[in-house]
């Protein structure tokens, strides 16, 4: 049987922030809100819900605010969307050992999805809707070996889960950040990951998970 691997979305696979920054700037425009897209672009990982209450949205208002944000997400984020370095390369260096890429984030699946397929992305399974360690069901589900993200909440549901921790410091969080998190490993980019995945690190993962025992880097 081929391993698994898991991916965070945003800052780890692609880098959306110049469309994020607009859909909020639009979403504050259009609500009356105070909502600061350039701080929200700068500091991705958590929910929108998350996100709103920190720039004081009125709790009654979050719903409608959410749901208008995935409404203008297509025609605003996705096209402004690009992938990070490596990016394509890593997700075909887990093909090239007879694995399976499975992409775990806390976007909302849709969007989620138009990314992956606007950016051709070969992924084999997307769940969208997870966050830090409520990222580890699905990837629980799907026996991953290890889950790669950018943020220490994606190291927190690699652990959750008995995955290796890879960190990529490509998002808000420093590779210090990211070891205290719980990193078994952290690279600077997607670009070292087709390396890390067959280097004797690399194997020791694999061998542990074919012996169901934990992560190691």
């Amino acid at each position: 049987m081929g391993i698994c691997v898991g991916f965070d979305l945003d800052m780890t696979l692609i880098d959306p922030r110049p469309g994020m920054i607009a859909a909020m700037t639009r979403l504050g425009e259009e609500s009356g809100l105070a909502l600061d897209g350039e701080h929200f672009a700068a500091n991705l990982g958590p929910p929108l819900d998350h996100a709103l209450r920190g720039y004081d949205a009125p709790e009654e208002r979050i719903p409608e605010l959410i749901a208008r944000f995935r409404e203008i997400y297509p025609e605003v984020v996705v096209p402004r969307t690009v992938a990070l370095p490596g990016a394509a390369a890593a997700l075909d260096a887990v093909r090239a050992v007879a694995g399976t890429t499975l992409v775990v984030t806390g976007k909302y699946g849709p969007n989620a999805a138009l990314h992956v397929e606007s950016l051709g992305f070969a992924v084999d399974v997307l769940v969208g809707d997870l966050w830090a360690t409520g990222k580890a069901t699905a990837l629980r589900e799907h026996d991953a070996l290890a889950y790669v993200g950018d943020h220490a909440g994606d190291m927190a549901g690699a652990r959750a889960a008995g995955a290796t921790a890879v960190g990529v410091v490509t998002g808000p969080c420093t590779r210090d950040e990211l070891f205290e998190a719980g990193a078994d490993v952290v690279l600077d980019s997607l670009a070292e990951f087709p390396e890390w995945l067959v280097s004797p690190s690399g194997a020791r993962a694999r061998e542990r998970r074919a012996r169901g025992a934990g992560p190691a880097a």
